[in-house]
């Protein structure tokens, strides 16, 4: 019978007896001997160690799941802002590509002028470059142009912001300081159209430019050698 009362089985039954070989039980306890000096000793707080870092395993854990979490939440937002950069740099681009052939046939007659993009369809890398053919000539790189060419193609790029995302307030600094009388002319027409839904503060040294202003600003020398700003109105409000 076993410990528990049940009947031995041939599993139970006692091993064969074996000799006893001293210099073989010696290397045995040999054995059990460096194995227990590898243990080491018997460490009371080891189940209060173990609670201590399970539950730092824990939390730790916790913290991950959470940085998951808030990657996965992070990478989302960054799809969607994606997204929106896309659709809104897409609608500006096709209305500033608009309005800037427009503008640009009113400041070169006869020419030809567009937007075009370095890497189609990829918008969160594409650059925006300028085509521009004034008449009678077939170059389009803006580098060919003559500097009064190029300042008014500037100008024309700038009016198409302007047209394509209005704003209440527009401050122009000596834009068109290299124009002649001619295109100066085109350009004040367009000023008269932006100024009709706009306020248009213009830095200008063109008499013409002042001419169409409602109000003039000028900073002037005194005799004490100080500045002093003047100013005079050339167009009542009702006007």
């Amino acid at each position: 019978m076993t410990d528990d009362g049940l009947p031995l089985t041939a599993e139970d039954e006692a091993p064969e007896p074996v000799p006893y070989v001293r210099d073989e039980q010696l290397r045995r306890l040999r054995i059990a001997e460096r194995n227990l000096q590898v243990l080491g000793r018997v460490n009371p707080l080891a189940l209060e160690e173990f609670d201590a870092m399970q539950e730092r395993h824990s939390f730790l854990s916790n913290q991950l799941e959470d940085l998951r979490r808030t990657r996965q939440d992070l990478l989302e937002i960054v799809d969607e802002v994606d997204a929106r950069v896309k659709e809104v740099f897409a609608q500006a681009y096709e209305d500033v590509a608009r309005e800037f052939e427009g503008v640009f046939a009113r400041l070169f007659p006869g020419g030809e002028g567009s937007l075009v993009l370095t890497e189609p369809g990829e918008w969160l890398t594409t650059g925006v470059e300028v085509e521009a053919r004034p008449a009678g000539k077939k170059i389009k790189r803006l580098s060919l142009l003559s500097g009064g060419e190029r300042s008014l193609v500037a100008v024309a790029f700038l009016v198409s912001l302007f047209k394509a995302r209005p704003s209440p307030f527009y401050i122009l600094d000596e834009v068109e300081a290299a124009l002649d009388d001619t295109n100066l002319g085109r350009l004040l027409e367009i000023y008269e159209e932006l100024r009709a839904t706009s306020q248009l503060l213009v830095i200008t040294h063109q008499k013409r430019t002042m001419e169409v202003a409602d109000a003039l600003y000028g900073v002037t020398m005194r005799g004490d050698g100080v500045s002093a700003v003047i100013s005079q109105r050339l167009r009542d409000d009702g006007d």
